[in-house]
């Protein structure tokens, strides 16, 4: 330890999922001989609501001048995600620093911090206070890390585009084509994943699409050369939808607006590696590209937006006896079933931006005792006042108690949980509390018609709706539900916002049994949607992020020497 107890102090943030110490993701400056040091550095990194992003700091004295961290006093770390910092107050989280199980390095003897699970890659502007002067003790608390989170302004922005395309291929053997575009951003791994679909184009190798709007994060995470991928479709009605081609460009040369730059030929590789004579499939033109500033969703985040998450349950006799292992609700001693899966996936990631952990939980379709009526909208924990449950644990924990005291049951209704939820979110629409309903179910809906007009009423409110299908049923009419490619209506009336997201659970399963990745995929494609539906509502009611008052400063204690106040954190989404 440093002379005199004055701790001098570096922090690194490693992907926790790493074997042994794993990729250092970066360190903070040295501040010299004080236990209360500010860090000025700040790390830009990206930010995903859609994902569970874990980070881990470790904190050290260092003794000399040697980069080599085994050589320098390991004085505690803290773990936290990404999503417990910006649904913070102000997006700022203090969290303790402990000493938890450690090895000691076989060349320095010195202790070396423990590796913890999960998985994460950003890191934010940092302050600890009252560091323990002396040698770590495992379990003890070595004081505290104070976190905070910042958007870059560059993430703001929002192109404005519109496409055009001439001479497609014909896929229609009566017709011509039903075309579309679908655009997808590359992510790191070299992976590709949807940000945004165009409108179908009925009978036309010559479309002009409507102008859309879309975030530049969303696009290319704000990467200017990041590749983007468009691809061109002939609509299907079944869903079989035929590939016409596809093109790349990236958000930089977008920018550049109605140029020669921007005419991209349409290739389809398989047709170009049959056919020798072949050129293209079409072209397709960038008519206008305009950019604006806008409010994100983690300004309104900053600025106190809770979101409220409710979960409805189907109780429904289609899903199998529980007490039997063909059952999708039995609960096996090894492992959670596919409606415990599908919760705790998206649960984990959007508890941190509702600072109670409160969450409604309700059932449909069982009948309930004593005297056996029918329910679409009963509560899991049983209290008809208050059916709340403490976090996903309460969620599961009452999820797991209706198993045991109600009979499975029919029919598979959604409407009662959909205005059960829109009730509430009707009580408040000032922007203070967004509502999300996951709803996880196994069969056909029978209730389309009026599901269809509650879902329409819905549109208008600070409401998000995810439908997750378990089992192996045909869910043909839940796309309906999904206004991706058609918005919804009911009695002629047309949803004023897209805030239904359907997926299939079985298209997640990973058949070599690993859950963590193929649920952390799960979350990510039924959450992404939600926070531009949350803009969206905020935009089209006119309502603006508050500004939170400033956090007071916490009062460390006294200490040699202090440093100017840490810089925020400037995080890249």
């Amino acid at each position: 330890m440093a002379t005199f107890y004055k701790a001098e102090a570096v922090v690194r943030a490693l992907d926790p999922e790493s074997p042994h110490q794993g990729p250092q993701f970066g360190r903070t400056e040295v501040i010299d001989n004080t236990l209360n040091p500010d860090f000025v550095r700040k790390f830009i990194v990206d930010y995903f609501f859609e994902e569970k992003q874990n980070l881990r700091f470790d904190l050290y004295d260092v003794d000399s001048k040697s980069p080599d961290l085994s050589k320098h006093d390991f004085l505690g770390q803290a773990f936290c995600t990404l999503g417990e910092i910006v649904g913070s107050p102000g997006s700022r989280l203090e969290k303790s620093l402990t000493i938890g199980a450690f090895s000691l390095n076989s060349r320095t003897g010195k202790p070396m911090p423990a590796v913890s699970n999960g998985s994460g890659l950003w890191m934010e502007s940092l302050r600890t206070t009252g560091l323990e002067a002396s040698g770590g003790v495992p379990g003890k608390k070595c004081g505290t890390i104070i976190l905070s989170a910042e958007e870059l302004s560059n993430c703001r922005d929002v192109a404005t585009m519109q496409f055009c395309a001439n001479k497609l291929d014909k896929k229609d053997f009566f017709g011509k084509s039903d075309p579309f575009l679908v655009f997808y951003r590359s992510n790191e791994d070299g992976t590709f994943t949807i940000c945004h679909k165009t409108e179908v184009m009925k009978n036309t190798l010559n479309p002009v699409w409507q102008t859309f709007s879309i975030p530049v994060r969303a696009l290319c995470n704000g990467d200017y050369d990041r590749t983007i991928k468009v691809e061109v479709y002939d609509w299907d009605r079944d869903g079989s939808h035929d590939f016409i081609g596809e093109f790349t460009t990236s958000y930089r040369e977008l920018a550049r607006g109605q140029s020669q730059f921007n005419i991209y030929e349409v290739v389809n590789p398989k047709k170009k590696m049959k056919k020798k004579k072949y050129v293209n499939s079409g072209t397709v033109t960038l008519l206008s590209f305009a950019v604006e500033s806008e409010c994100t969703f983690l300004d309104y985040i900053k600025g106190g937006t809770q979101i409220n998450f409710t979960v409805a349950i189907d109780f429904t006799a289609s899903n199998g006896n529980p007490s039997q292992s063909t059952s999708l609700h039995y609960m096996s001693p090894y492992q959670l079933n596919a409606y415990a899966l599908a919760l705790t996936a998206v649960g984990e990631i959007i508890q941190h931006y509702d600072s109670d952990k409160m969450f409604p939980a309700l059932g449909f379709g069982a009948k309930l005792p004593p005297d056996g009526r029918v329910s679409h909208e009963f509560p899991l924990n049983g209290n008809q006042e208050n059916p709340s449950c403490c976090g996903i644990d309460g969620i599961l924990e009452a999820y797991h108690h209706s198993l045991r005291t109600v009979q499975l049951y029919g029919p598979t209704n959604f409407a009662p949980v959909v205005t059960h939820v829109a009730r509430n979110a009707a009580e408040v629409q000032d922007g203070s509390q967004y509502s999300v309903l996951l709803i996880i179910t196994d069969g056909v809906i029978s209730d389309m018609a009026q599901t269809k007009e509650a879902i329409v009423n819905a549109a208008k409110l600070p409401m998000s709706i995810i439908i997750i299908g378990v089992g192996q049923a045909e869910f043909d009419a839940m796309v309906e539900l999904d206004g991706d490619d058609v918005r919804i209506s009911s009695r002629g009336k047309l949803a004023e916002r897209d805030i239904v997201q359907f997926v299939p659970f079985r298209d997640y399963v990973d058949r070599t049994g690993n859950h963590v990745l193929s649920m952390a995929r799960l979350a990510r494609d039924v959450l992404a949607e939600i926070p531009d539906q949350l803009v969206s509502y905020m935009k089209a009611q006119g309502i603006r992020p508050r500004t939170l008052p400033a956090a007071p400063e916490r009062s460390p204690p006294q200490s040699p020497t202090r440093t100017p106040p840490a810089s925020p954190l400037h995080t890249h989404i």
